[in-house]
């Protein structure tokens, strides 16, 4: 019998529910319940940079200056980070872009000279060295690319303004972005360095979140030199906000976070948009927990999954309401348009998921 769709599943599931009276949002409703299928890489490390490319390909990069790469639907797993000196070697590459088994970018978080940017582009048989922080003051947190050639990569505020560098040339070259068109931050706010997804792009506009204030904040730009910034509705404070910022399209979008310090914290933890960014309401039905990564599923236009060291949940309202389906401890998330998410986290743990 041929597999049915979560679209369609929704559908089943949405009618039965109000047919028995029951909101969509209802938590103890029926609702169709996916499941992680965990990968063997056969590494402790912790991931919270990932980069899938298809079905078979997918990049991750974590603690230990590791950087793994899988051709096989993630069956086996080959390490192919760069050579690092025994005083790198404790390097964390937070955040990994890939276009293909070959191309890929990885970012090493850190205060001054340890926030890095390293390129491939031949698998990981060698690495260059493109940018190296050189303001002592900046921490670098997550990169995106809109294209292979153009990227930008976000830091913690300096001066009072969240620092942005800005490639053309696929991450080979590094430019700080003029910081007189962005946006002033608040005292204490900062980004997390938690999923690579607290800088995102989509439709040619960029985001990123914020936290350590209340609440925390989403900053949004039409061209990724000028900025504005609103409150996302998500509480905000020491050590918590807007973890991961994501958007399907110019209008609509998601936002996910909490405090990492109270990881089943479940209340005021995730947002949604549908003015790009402009304003943001909190959920009706919060995931169970702070959550670090999200991504919408391509092709399913109200679906997305938001992951936490405390599980997984998936909304098919685009963020209005969340379910949890799975308990396991996971940083990030991406999901493809075959409808494939990918997961990785703590002590090695890398899963797939089909959604389609």
């Amino acid at each position: 019998m041929a597999r049915l769709s979560w679209t369609l599943l929704w559908i089943a599931t949405t009618f039965a529910n109000l047919g028995a009276g029951l909101s969509i949002a209802t938590r103890n409703a029926a609702f169709p319940k996916p499941t992680w299928k965990l990968l063997s890489t056969g590494s402790t490390a912790r991931f919270r940079g990932l980069a899938p490319v298809s079905d078979k390909i997918a990049w991750v990069s974590g603690t230990s200056g590791t950087v793994l790469r899988s051709t096989d639907g993630g069956s086996t797993w080959e390490s192919v980070g760069p050579q690092l000196s025994e005083e790198d070697a404790t390097l964390e590459f937070r955040d990994i872009e890939a276009w293909s088994a070959e191309k890929a970018v990885i970012l090493s978080i850190g205060e001054g000279n340890s926030s890095r940017i390293y390129i491939t582009g031949d698998g990981g048989a060698s690495w260059t060295r493109s940018f190296t922080n050189e303001e002592p003051t900046a921490f670098y947190d997550c990169i995106a690319f809109e294209s292979p050639e153009h990227g930008m990569a976000m830091s913690d505020p300096v001066d009072g303004k969240i620092r942005l560098i800005e490639t053309h040339d696929g991450g080979a070259s590094w430019d700080v972005v003029d910081p007189s068109g962005i946006a002033p931050a608040l005292d204490g706010e900062s980004g997390f360095a938690a999923s690579g997804t607290c800088l995102a792009t989509t439709a040619g506009r960029w985001y990123v979140a914020t936290g350590g204030v209340d609440p925390g904040r989403i900053f949004r730009s039409g061209d990724g030199h000028h900025w504005d910034v609103s409150g996302a509705s998500i509480t905000g404070g020491e050590g918590a906000g807007v973890f991961s910022v994501q958007f399907r399209d110019a209008k609509h979008g998601i936002a996910v976070g909490g405090n990492y310090s109270a990881p089943i914290g479940n209340v005021k933890v995730s947002a949604w948009s549908e003015d790009g960014g402009v304003t943001w309401s909190p959920s009706t039905s919060f995931p169970d927990g702070y959550r670090s990564g999200s991504s919408f599923v391509p092709g399913h236009c109200h679906m997305a999954v938001a992951v936490g060291p405390s599980g997984s949940d998936i909304t098919l309202d685009e963020g209005r309401s969340w379910h949890r389906f799975d308990n396991g401890s996971y940083d990030s998330v991406e999901c493809m348009s075959s409808g494939v998410c990918w997961a990785s986290g703590e002590k090695g743990r890398v899963a797939r998921l089909m959604l389609a």
